[in-house]
């Protein structure tokens, strides 16, 4: 058998390799390589919530009108006088709300004024004679751990803490004519409101959401090339909000450094998204700095999460790592996938679905090291 020489053999790869490159650069332009590709997002990417990190959102109670210091003693007893309504509403023989009224009130006196005792409190210069090296190092290590730690009530000094609170809320003497002075007020009725309708959320059923998050997907100039606005992947995600809004009527959080932006739109839109996160700069921050909000405001297990169908996988992953159980709501693309034939928007679609998949693989095998722990 006569052998083929060298030059013919490569040749022959060389005319294989760019036959079949020139096969995958047309099947990059149809429609079925997005779709494939966010088809094994979708299959391979774990989305099973963390449930250490789910610990924080347990107490379910989201409130956008909450403006409280996480961890702070007044953001406590905030916690503890939720407790105490929701038992005496749920509770066979429940006590007058205007004595539970009047001593939250005297616990936020008590509170504030020991505050502002320790505010007015000229403190001695101190001179550190020896440094802690330990204690820094552990500092460095987890940046994120003392966060989460000063807002989790079921740490040590905050669960001491909580259980004073709901003892003087339940037991602390109040004056008769005090009580009978006052009525309850239109705070109190929505405390109750919003304790009834989480309840009633929380009954119908377990995957019930809390809130619908909203990632932001970049801004760019106006057409007068001055003005900062939102640009079509961001704008097509707050219309998708619109339509969510308007079933749910959930609070709305805005994500991302583009919440400002994002927050205008919406309110010329007649809709006012007052939970903003504005110092995350990726995805990974979108997740972490956010469910810290959601923290901050109560808690939320359980989110409508909105964003582009090859963002989203990735995305509910990170939410997960958090401890929030996500609830996919897709916003469409700027560009629309041919049915069949190869096109230019289809290649849109593509690279994103390229980045995504990268992105992906980064995350699970590398982790995300420009992801800061605070915001």
């Amino acid at each position: 058998m006569k052998k083929t020489h060298l030059m013919i053999r490569l040749v022959q790869i060389a005319s294989v390799l760019f036959v079949l490159s020139g096969c995958l650069m047309v099947f990059i332009y149809t429609p079925f390589y997005s779709q494939l590709a966010v088809k094994a997002l979708n299959t391979f990417v774990p989305v099973e919530v963390n449930e250490v990190a789910a610990k924080s959102q347990k107490t379910a109670a989201l409130s956008d009108q909450e403006n409280l210091e996480p961890g702070s003693d007044l953001w406590i007893a905030r916690q503890a006088y939720l407790k105490v309504i929701e038992d005496e509403i749920q509770g066979d023989n429940p006590q007058d709300l205007t004595l539970i009224q009047a001593r939250y009130k005297a616990l936020q006196a008590i509170i504030q004024q020991q505050l502002s005792d320790e505010k007015n409190k000229e403190e001695k210069p101190q001179i550190p004679l020896v440094s802690s090296e330990s204690a820094s190092e552990a500092v460095a290590e987890q940046p994120g751990q003392a966060v989460r730690d000063l807002m989790d009530l079921n740490s040590s000094e905050n669960k001491a803490l909580m259980e004073q609170y709901l003892k003087f809320l339940r037991n602390h003497e109040i004056e008769e004519t005090e009580v009978a002075t006052q009525s309850v007020d239109a705070a109190t009725y929505k405390d109750i409101q919003m304790i009834q309708g989480q309840n009633e959320q929380k009954g119908s059923t377990s995957d019930a959401p809390y809130a619908i998050v909203v990632l932001g997907g970049g801004l760019t100039l106006d057409k007068n090339g001055k003005d900062i606005v939102v640009n079509n992947y961001t704008r097509l995600r707050l219309e998708k909000t619109l339509e969510v809004e308007k079933q749910y009527k959930l609070p709305i959080v805005l994500s991302g450094v583009e919440a400002p932006y994002m927050q205008k739109w919406l309110k010329q839109h007649n809709v006012d998204a007052k939970l903003l996160e504005d110092r995350s700069m990726n995805t990974c921050e979108n997740s972490r700095f956010s469910s810290l909000l959601l923290q901050k405001k109560g808690g939320a297990p359980t989110v409508l999460l909105i964003t582009d169908r090859y963002h989203m996988p990735r995305t509910r992953r990170l939410f997960a790592l958090n401890g929030i159980e996500t609830t996919p709501v897709e916003a469409p693309m700027p560009t629309t996938l041919t049915k069949w034939q190869p096109a230019e928007q289809n290649y849109d679609h593509s690279r994103r679905a390229n980045y995504e998949v990268l992105a992906t693989i980064r995350d699970v095998l590398l982790g995300s090291s420009d992801c800061r722990e605070v915001p």
